[in-house]
């Protein structure tokens, strides 16, 4: 070993405090080189890793581990070798003999090993090769100093507390009398001036400690980690030396709030490796797809009918989602809320938390979807709306809303029907819902039609007032002969008017019509008409011509009753 003497201490290399001991004059050089050699054999007797630090030494495997090669190396402890040493391949077993260079100690008192040779300096030309060549080298801390460490390569160097790769004063404390490998970043000769990093070379040895794992890692292969850090958004797992992302997605098949909920720091997991982006050297792992997709077995077990019952973990504005069992949910649609009103936000029936039953109305396992309906536990209110109201029966009710086509009447909770707007007056026309009736205003009607199916009644107001035609249709039957005015003449079809607000329909033959279309169209004197009807139309038998003019718009003609509907309210005629 080379031992340089300094005349004056370098500003590069602040030095522990040392009280300067007093040598008698008496003394001989003698005495102090024999000094020097003790000092020289006693470092050799007490440091076995400088003296088989740069040269190696041959170590026996005792354990093999997932990450690391537990190996004796003849020391009171054992060495540990990172398996990522080892090439792609290649296979290790108790009882193998290793060559192996100690490179330091780690934080439990193992000795840190490496299959690689590293040079310890013996001279001022191994020390400016190691700085050309910028190879890495062997050194031992020595002391805790202002600003960083004193090592030892052979001569004293410096290393800045930023370039010790420790992140506090502690750890720096811990690599005093450790022997670590650094890289000489400055040489001066001349100020024997020696500075090394360390962090630089532990940088390296974790980049192509990264590059390995990389190459080795395979999409779909099962890993076991340890949870180094948790976000809000997932959990950054070590996987042998590389981070890998396991998201909250997936994490568990059942929902996740916080990963914070299911993992911790230094929890060890295994996971399955999703995928691999080389380029952004990004890994993406996953927890739950080690477990049976719960999907698979849904199709046995939910059908279509069945109560179920859940908690809702989630409340949207189009629905809320109801956890059947983990990893399992359906949505209720607010559509399927209640059929008593129409809801708007989910959140007006259902909060987050609560436990539901509902009817499962559809299963998708191919689209993980199940549709759920709250208000089917409650029964279908349009069950018996054929029977409570038949079409001709009278109901009454509120009016619980208004369009500008018809306005709504509820008749039982859940069950509404509607009055069309033409079917509010038959004395006048209505323009607009809102001309006759309003929100909350009980009104009674009748009811026209039930659709079932449709879950649609149509009821009307008019139908209940009553009307000349019914009177009409009530005092006439079948063959009765009456006396009305032409008013249009339509192809076969006449359109007869028998009293105010009072028309029917005459069918002409064929031959009749024809005869009809040679005759003028001109038009009667219509002021002649009340004069015409002034019989009464149950007496009115009113005498016709022998022989019968083709009938035209404005005629006055004796007709036949043929047919009456009282349910319809039409009343149809042919030419007597």
């Amino acid at each position: 070993m080379l031992f340089l003497v300094r005349t004056a201490p370098s500003e590069a290399f602040p030095q522990p405090v040392m009280p300067n001991p007093v040598i008698p004059e008496s003394q001989s050089a003698t005495e102090s080189e024999s000094f020097k050699d003790m000092l020289s054999q006693f470092e050799k007797s007490h440091s076995p890793k400088r003296a088989e630090g740069g040269q190696g030494r041959e170590g026996t495997v005792i354990t093999v581990n997932t990450e690391t090669v537990v190996l004796d190396i003849g020391f009171k402890t054992e060495g540990i070798l990172p398996l990522t040493e080892f090439k792609t391949g290649e296979t290790v077993k108790p009882g193998d003999k290793l060559r192996v260079t100690v490179k330091g100690r780690d934080p439990e008192g193992y000795y840190e090993l490496t299959r690689g040779k590293v040079a310890r300096p013996t001279d001022w030309a191994a020390l400016e090769k190691a700085f050309a060549d910028k190879t890495t080298i062997i050194g031992t801390v020595t002391a805790v100093v202002k600003g960083g460490l004193n090592v030892d390569v052979g001569v004293r160097a410096f290393m800045p507390a930023s370039r010790s790769g420790a992140r506090n004063a502690a750890e720096m404390e811990k690599l005093v009398e450790q022997e670590i490998r650094c890289r000489i970043i400055k040489l001066d000769a001349a100020d024997e001036d020696v500075v090394v990093d360390r962090r630089a070379v532990a940088e390296e040895d974790e980049r192509a400690i990264k590059d390995r794992r990389y190459s080795e890692v395979k999409e779909g292969a099962t890993v076991t980690g340890t949870v180094r850090r948790l976000t809000d958004y997932g959990a950054f797992v070590d996987i042998g030396g590389v981070d890998a992302l396991l998201h909250v997605a997936d994490i568990s098949w059942s929902r996740v709030g916080k990963p914070a909920d299911v993992l911790a720091p230094g929890q060890e997991i295994e996971v399955r490796v999703l995928k691999i982006d080389s380029a952004q050297r990004r890994i993406s792992v996953g927890l739950k797809q080690l477990q049976q997709q719960p999907w698979d077995t849904v199709p046995e077990k939910y059908k279509a009918g069945d109560r179920i019952r859940g908690t809702i973990t989630r409340v949207v504005e189009f629905g809320a989602f109801v956890e059947l069992e983990p990893g399992i949910e359906g949505l209720i649609h607010v559509s399927e809320m209640s059929w008593a009103k129409k809801i708007r936000r989910a959140d007006d029936i259902v909060k987050q938390g609560e436990t539901v039953e509902a009817i499962i109305l559809g299963v998708s396992a191919a689209e993980h979807r199940i549709s759920l309906g709250l208000k089917q536990t409650l029964g279908d209110p349009w069950a018996d709306v054929p029977q409570k109201f038949a079409v001709g029966s009278q109901i009454e009710g509120p009016v619980v809303s208004i369009t500008k086509f018809g306005a709504f009447v509820q008749l039982l909770e859940g069950v509404e029907g509607m009055i069309h707007v033409s079917d509010m007056s038959a004395e006048k026309r209505v323009n607009h819902p809102q001309d006759m009736l309003k929100v909350g205003q009980s009104v009674k009607a009748q009811v026209l039609e039930v659709d079932l199916e449709k879950r649609r009644l149509r009821l009307g107001m008019k139908q209940l007032v009553p009307t000349s035609i019914e009177a009409y249709i009530a005092d006439h039957k079948p063959g009765d002969m009456v006396t009305g005015r032409v008013v249009e003449v339509s192809g076969e079809n006449l359109r007869v008017e028998l009293g105010e607000g009072l028309q029917a329909t005459c069918r002409v033959a064929p031959a009749a019509q024809a005869e009809e279309e040679s005759q003028s169209s001109s038009k009667a004197d219509l002021s002649s008409l009340s004069s015409m009807l002034q019989a009464h139309w149950k007496g009115s038998t009113g005498a016709v011509a022998a022989k019968p003019e083709p009938a035209h718009a404005g005629q006055v003609r004796s007709f036949r009753i043929t047919k009456l509907d009282q349910a319809a309210r039409k009343i149809e005629l042919e030419l007597a």
